[in-house]
């Protein structure tokens, strides 16, 4: 069974085929980095133009990559939800065009299953091995939750960030170090100069709760930066990138700490089979490296390039619902505050 999944919901048009679930046929993804840079951080009217202008030119390059035509497809998936009304629409309705032409039937993926499901277009099978239940970390720059998946399609909230979500912290710490953007990517390439410097930020905690927060953190980063001189960046002060490097690095110690603890906190009071991570801030080499080396469990975890917004995931989440007989009407709508649990 062979499935286009389209993924517009934030700042990447993305499309790919993807055969059964678990093989990528293939997988384009039209970045708007550039677009949003020099604002810091996603401009949604200007996200949205830009599907608009992408979307076309990427599915048709989705399609000859795979070497089929519509009529040789099972169906066609769509991220739906949570994300950004206007990207959103674009897809969804995209998807509907597609589908309606071809009389393929048409599914709605929520964003974030996608992300889990990004680990089943790797070699190996979370389903088999290690098996269910699994305790999903969801880590991006709109969302930061923790999720028990008991088996296909069932799920269950552990937690969730009451604020800044993983990503948006490091959008916004990058933009107070006077770095680039996507803040990630940012954060860790110049803490690679500073790991293992005095400098300690505070571990955020929500007592009693496995949910987040990081609002606190990127308020004792910016009095930090007050405090040297280096923010607001007009004051004259030009920082000494060793120190930066020690400053960006102990943030994102700190971020990585705090989904750290609550998702070993939750694998241990639920007693899942393993740890399933995913999103975009799932490529943060540091990330990958303290939930491999302090989980008792095995970590489930995609290559970078799947872990950020790719049509693969969709593809892939939406064949696990049409193989046993989901589909959705032609009124599906976007919903950017779309639940998964």
């Amino acid at each position: 069974m062979r499935v286009l999944g389209i993924e517009t919901s934030c700042d990447e048009t993305a499309v790919a085929v993807v055969e059964d679930g678990r093989r990528i046929l293939s997988n384009v993804v039209a970045t708007q980095a550039d677009i949003h840079a020099d604002f810091g951080g996603i401009v949604p009217e200007a996200a949205s133009r830009q599907h608009l202008l992408t979307i076309v030119p990427v599915v048709r390059k989705a399609l000859e990559g795979a070497g089929v035509e519509l009529s040789n497809l099972d169906g066609v998936a769509v991220t739906n939800g949570p994300g950004l009304a206007g990207s959103l629409l674009i897809g969804v309705n995209a998807a509907k065009g597609l589908a309606l032409s071809s009389g393929l039937p048409i599914i709605g993926v929520n964003h974030l299953e996608g992300h889990i499901y990004a680990a089943w277009l790797e070699e190996t099978d979370p389903e088999v091995s290690p098996g269910f239940p699994l305790v999903c970390l969801i880590a991006s720059g709109g969302h930061t939750d923790l999720v028990l998946m008991e088996g296909h399609g069932r799920y269950s909230l552990l937690g969730r960030t009451r604020d800044d979500a993983a990503g948006e912290a490091f959008d916004k710490g990058a933009r107070i170090l006077g770095l680039g953007f996507p803040g990630g990517p940012e954060i860790q390439r110049v803490s690679a100069m500073g790991r293992g410097g005095e400098t300690r930020f505070p571990r955020p905690r929500v007592k009693e709760s496995l949910d987040f927060s990081f609002s606190g953190l990127k308020t004792a980063l910016l009095r930090r930066a007050e405090g040297r001189g280096w923010y607001p960046p007009d004051r004259g002060v030009t920082p000494d990138p060793m120190e930066i490097g020690r400053v960006a690095a102990a943030y994102q110690e700190a971020i990585v700490d705090s989904m750290v603890r609550r998702t070993l906190e939750a694998a241990e009071t639920h007693r899942v089979r393993g740890v399933l991570l995913g999103g975009g801030v799932a490529a943060n080499s540091l990330l990958r490296e303290e939930l491999a080396d302090r989980s008792p469990v095995p970590l489930i975890v995609p290559r970078p390039a799947l872990c950020t917004d790719n049509g693969a995931m969709i593809g892939a989440a939406a064949w696990f619902h049409l193989r046993v007989g989901l589909r959705h009407e032609w009124d599906m709508d976007a919903v950017p505050n779309l639940r998964l649990c």
